[in-house]
Order: C-alpha cells, then sequence, then structure tokens
C-alpha cells in the first residue's frame, strides 16, 4: 500500500507500508520556502509513523535549519538521530540534522522547585564549597605573595622602590585626615559614654584608663584598619580588575613580567608600611578626644590626665596595638589584590568583586582582632 504526501512539487515525504516493516522517503528541498506547508501536513501525521519505520533521504535536494526542525517533529530527535549514520546524505546536511537533532533530543531541565527542606540544605552545602573554595584560593595566593616577597627581597636590583613610594603616598599620607578626624571624635563619644557610666560610681577618673587603654589595644588599629580596608582594598580591586579587563596584566605575562611581582608586592609592602603609621596616628587623636572631653565636662585637666597616663598604663597596651597593624595590612592588601585578579572583562564583575574586597577584608579584621584579643586575654597580656 503506498500513501503520497506531497506536501509541495519540491518538498515531500513518502509513507509506504511494507508488512511489518515501513519505509519513509523524504526528498525534495526542505527548506523555509515550504515550512508552513510541511508542517501542516506534518501535524496532521504526527502519531501515526510505526516505531520501526525506516527513513531514505535519496530524494533530499536541499536543506536548512527550518527543514531539519521539521524532520525532528515529523519522526523524532531521537529516531532521526540514530537513523544518519547510514543515511544518504551530504556532510553539509548531516551535520545540521545531527546538530538540531541534538539539540531536540538533550533533556530540557527541570524548574527548580523552591521553599523546600532538600532545597534549603543544597543552598548551605553550595555555600560551604564555595566558601571553602574562596578560603583554598586566599591561602594560595598568600603563599604565592609570600614566596614573591621573600625571593624579592634577595634580589635588590628587582625592588620597585618608585612604585612602593607612590602607593605609601595614597595609602598612608592621603588618609591621614581622615583617620585623625574620625578617631578623635570616637575618642570623645568614647569619653562621653565611660563617664556617664562611671559617674554613678563617682570613679569618673578611670575615664582616663578607659580611654587609653581601649585606643591604645584596640580601637586605634581597629578603626585604622577598618577605614584603609573601605579606602584602599576597594582601589586595589577596582586597579587590577581595570588592568584585567583592558589586558594590561595579559600584556606583562607576555613582556615576561610576573604581575604579582609588579602589581602586587609594591601594594602590600606600602600597605605594611603605611597601616602602623596610621595606627599610631589613630591613637594619638583617641587619645586626644578622650582628653578634650575630659578637659571639658569632666574637671580633668590635661595635665592631670597625661600624668595618669604615663604612670597607669604600660607600654605593652601599645605594643600589642601596633603588633596587630603589620598582619592587618598584609591580609587587607592581600584581599583587595585577589579580587581584583578574579574580575573578569566586564564593568559588572569590576564592581562586584570590588564590593567583595571590602566587605572581606573589614570581615578579615574583625575576625583576625577577635582571635588577637582572646588571645591575649588567656595569656595574661
Amino acid at each position: 500500500m503506498l500513501n503520497e504526501m506531497n506536501a509541495s512539487d519540491d518538498a515531500r515525504f513518502d509513507l509506504h507500508d511494507e508488512g511489518d516493516a515501513s519505509r519513509l522517503s523524504v526528498g525534495g528541498a526542505w527548506t523555509l520556502d515550504h515550512y508552513r506547508t510541511l508542517a501542516a501536513r506534518i501535524d496532521g501525521l504526527r502519531g501515526q509513523i510505526p516505531p520501526k519505520t525506516k527513513i531514505a533521504f535519496d530524494g533530499l535536494t536541499a536543506l536548512d535549519t527550518a527543514g531539519a526542525r521539521l524532520l525532528c517533529r515529523l519522526v523524532g530527535a531521537e529516531k532521526l538521530k540514530n537513523t544518519l549514520p547510514d543515511a544518504a546524505l551530504t556532510p553539509e546536511q548531516r551535520t545540521l540534522l545531527e546538530t538540531v537533532a541534538g539539540a531536540f533530543a538533550a533533556p530540557f531541565a527541570q524548574p527548580r522547585k523552591e521553599y523546600r527542606f532538600g532545597d534549603v540544605l543544597a543552598r548551605i552545602g553550595e555555600a560551604m564549597h564555595a566558601l571553602r573554595e574562596h578560603m583554598a584560593g586566599l591561602l594560595g595566593f598568600v603563599g604565592l605573595t609570600l614566596e614573591k616577597l621573600l625571593c624579592t627581597a634577595l634580589r635588590p636590583r628587582r625592588w620597585r622602590v618608585a612604585a612602593t613610594i607612590a602607593q605609601l603616598e595614597r595609602i598612608g599620607f592621603d588618609a591621614v585626615p581622615i583617620v585623625a578626624l574620625l578617631t578623635f571624635l570616637i575618642g570623645a563619644v568614647t569619653a562621653f559614654l565611660g563617664a556617664t557610666v562611671l559617674a554613678e560610681f563617682g570613679a569618673t577618673i578611670y575615664t582616663v584608663s578607659l580611654v587609653s587603654y581601649s585606643f591604645l589595644r584596640e580601637f586605634g588599629v581597629f578603626f585604622a584598619a577598618i577605614l584603609v580596608a573601605g579606602r584602599t582594598s576597594s582601589a586595589f580591586a577596582a586597579q587590577i580588575g581595570a588592568m584585567r579587563a583592558n589586558e594590561e596584566t595579559d600584556a606583562l605575562r607576555v613582556l615576561g613580567l610576573d604581575p604579582v611581582e609588579w602589581l602586587v608586592l609594591p601594594r602590600v609592602l606600602a600597605m605594611m608600611l603605611a597601616l602602623p603609621v596610621l595606627t599610631f596616628v589613630a591613637i594619638v587623636c583617641g587619645i586626644a578626644g578622650g582628653m578634650a572631653v575630659c578637659a571639658l565636662s569632666l574637671d580633668i585637666s590635661p595635665g592631670m590626665f597625661l600624668s595618669i597616663f604615663s604612670t597607669e598604663i604600660g607600654v605593652r597596651h601599645f605594643l600589642i596595638g601596633m603588633g596587630k597593624a603589620p598582619l592587618f595590612a598584609f591580609l587587607i592588601a592581600s584581599i583587595g589584590c585577589l579580587e581584583g585578579f578574579r574580575a573578569s572583562g566586564s564593568a559588572q564583575s569590576v564592581g562586584e568583586h570590588t564590593t567583595s574586597a571590602v566587605v572581606q577584608s573589614i570581615f578579615t579584621v574583625i575576625l583576625v582582632d577577635a582571635i588577637a584579643a582572646m588571645f591575649c586575654m588567656e595569656m595574661g597580656w
């Protein structure tokens, strides 16, 4: 029995019934010009082709993407894909049919169902995996920076003194006014709060010790590091991210130069020199703010304040505060540079990694400062 289904003079498909096996002959030009007519005929025939039907392409003269899509609708993407190896087709036709059949044979992703307990656990697992990968990358970058720092330290000719001094000016000297003003105000607020509480016990004189201890051990280095993290770590990430977007880091590698040595080391060294200076400025200005409040509100003269400060406060508190500064500086600079290298070539990526550098730097400063405070407390320092 012969069923002829001529969609047009140039595009046709004939289904021959041969007992248990059927044969589908495809001929003519299966192109966009005949799409509408072929589609109407195929929709009427869908589901009537036996599963064991053999497909012959002997009469196929032309084929485009629209025709390939119609063939997938006619016989099914999987069956068409399995028929192609033995089909009489030109290499171009076979490649086109394989591509279209493969696209429609691939399973479509099911929409993800939200607000289930399993989804919550999956999200927690993904977040922990991302955190692990991020921490591993940060530790690896810190190790690479230390390696380059040690190798360069033994070769004075490779020191980038001019770049380090330029970064030192931007990081340190340009930040002195904002650090001084902020810590002066924080010192005044700390003295006000301390006096308010201690006045109930008639111990306002201990406001001097409160301000001195807090700024020597914690507030001086902490607020200086927070300001530097927000001001400079973001600048490092944006600068290196922009260089990545402009392919300047690739140009350095082409010239045989190490981007870590040329871009990271000057910034790290400048930060490690600048933050201790800014910490000292923050300590002095914070204590000066507390001294001003004591003189104006508590009738504690600057001479008395300095006398109590020199006799009651040990030098070890100053050394503990200053000792944290290089560690904070190294971590802040490393995080900023790493996020810059992680940025891709788009402005959105540079902005995202700049924000990430600030958040990570501030979080790291708080975490390390808390660990250092607990360690010093346990050691009795």
